[in-house]
């Protein structure tokens, strides 16, 4: 295949290209080598009908050249003008390349499953890109999280402050969103390892725990999570043994609650059998949330004693926190509104 010399001033690249992201250190450590060793490998572009020239893949290597001013960059022309086979080599090129992030592969992924200019298939893209469809599958999971999740998403299987795996994030996928991204926010925070966030999981997914109880979790720490599972599986254990010989005072026995969900959800749990669904659900959030304290002045400013590694989750806390009180805040004023009216329907009727 010819390699030929392109004036640099003539090359566009591709906005929509699967790889958008760039390390700028390495950026600046491709820069250097460009300059002491020049360009090792060509980029591939392809011809535009203003007799001007977009990259396939290169995009890092074009921007290394432009930076250190070469004033033309040596290039295959491709003659293939299909767009799913260019976006399908781009892909292929990216897959082989470092820092291409497993956000990058989701949406590109999920570009070609779902873009109408595609359409492709999962069955067609593993073919066509050698992966298992699994593989295909558990990329465009990660496309659930929420932006402030995607963002400490990166490659590999290390666990690191302030950063997810994929591994990390699989087990949460199936959560719903009030629960799957502040989980995720806290095993980044406190570096979860893969095992434990499994754990987690499956005490999110347990139907016997009320989406209130859950609610109220998401206020402890990972370690604190982890001994609430533990808990909740020893009671469970417990639960599961036969019945011993009964005692005297066993009886009692069935009023008891297990040891590991709270007194307030022990209340809601006693309530009237006549009480309707809506009652239940205000009982229940009723007996979640705190009495309200004032936040001083004096604790406002102890922000700028935050960690720096410990401010992003710190603010991305705040915004899960807020954004499940809006909900709430949300539901109920409809509540409270159709309440009123329904209400005072009835009431007008028996006069």
């Amino acid at each position: 295949m010819d390699i030929i010399e392109i004036v640099t001033d003539l090359i566009d690249e591709d906005t929509d290209q699967p790889r958008y992201q760039f390390d700028e250190e390495a950026l600046q450590e491709l820069m250097k080598s460009i300059d002491e060793i020049g360009l090792l490998s060509p980029i591939k572009v392809r011809t535009t009908p203003n007799g001007r020239y977009k990259i396939i893949y290169g995009n890092r290597r074009y921007k290394a050249s432009k930076m250190l001013g070469k004033a033309t960059i040596p290039c295959i022309v491709s003659t293939v003008t299909d767009e799913m086979e260019i976006y399908l080599e781009q892909i292929a090129e990216n897959l082989t390349r470092e820092g291409f992030s497993p956000i990058e592969e989701a949406e590109a992924f999920n570009k070609l499953l779902n873009d109408s200019k595609f359409r492709s298939s999962t069955k067609f893209l593993s073919a066509k890109l050698g992966k298992p469809e699994s593989y295909i599958k558990n990329k465009c999971e990660l496309l659930k999280f929420s932006n402030a999740v995607k963002k400490l998403i990166v490659g590999g299987t290390e666990i690191k402050r302030d950063r997810l795996t994929e591994d990390q994030l699989l087990p949460l996928k199936d959560l719903p969103m009030e629960h799957r991204d502040a989980l995720a926010l806290i095993a980044a925070r406190d570096e979860l390892p893969v095992s434990d966030v499994k754990k987690i999981a499956k005490l999110f997914k347990d139907k016997t725990i009320s989406d209130s109880t859950k609610d109220k979790l998401l206020f402890k720490s990972g370690s604190g999570l982890i001994e609430t599972w533990s808990t909740h599986e020893q009671n469970k254990a417990e639960r599961a043994k036969p019945a011993a010989e009964p005692k005297a005072a066993e009886p009692k026995a069935e009023k008891q609650q297990a040891p590991d969900l709270p007194a307030a959800e022990q209340k809601t749990s006693r309530l009237a059998s006549s009480a309707a669904p809506i009652e239940q659900a205000l009982e229940q959030l009723a007996s979640a949330i705190p009495a309200h304290s004032v936040l001083t002045a004096e604790m406002l400013q102890s922000v700028a004693s935050i960690q720096a590694s410990r401010q992003v989750p710190f603010l991305q806390g705040i915004d899960v926190i807020i954004q499940q009180l809006e909900n709430h805040l949300a539901d109920w004023r409809s509540a409270r509104e159709f309440a009123s009216s329904r209400l005072q329907t009835v009431a007008s009727s028996d006069d």
